[in-house]
């Protein structure tokens, strides 16, 4: 038995659970956040046989893509005033563990 963790962009996560869903696969989902400027993610833990770990991954792949995003920083001046200035961030994607699981009890 395998648990998978996967922290994925709050855009992907519900797309992500529903495509796991559909695969058959349990799935906890919980808020979270983190990263660069403390953007919304979401945690999702899944538990499954090790025979069945990459198809997991395949769709968490498929389903949580990179892509671009301008935001507006703020840099503080000599005289106290502030200044935005765009940059440019990828967000989405996915940080996935797998871990091993000693013991599995569904109660």
């Amino acid at each position: 038995m395998k648990l998978i963790i996967a922290i994925v962009h709050d855009e992907d996560a519900h797309a992500l659970v529903k495509q796991l869903t559909q695969a058959d696969f349990g799935v906890t989902k919980l808020a979270s956040t983190g990263g660069f400027l403390k953007s919304g993610n979401t945690t999702l833990i899944i538990g499954t046989p090790k025979e069945r770990v990459e198809s997991a991954l395949a769709i968490i792949e498929k389903t949580s893509q990179t892509r671009k995003e301008i935001t507006t920083t703020t840099s503080l001046l000599g005289d106290n005033s502030v200044m935005g200035m765009p940059l440019e961030i990828t967000v989405g994607g996915a940080t996935v563990f797998v871990v091993d699981v000693e013991k599995y009890i569904k109660m």
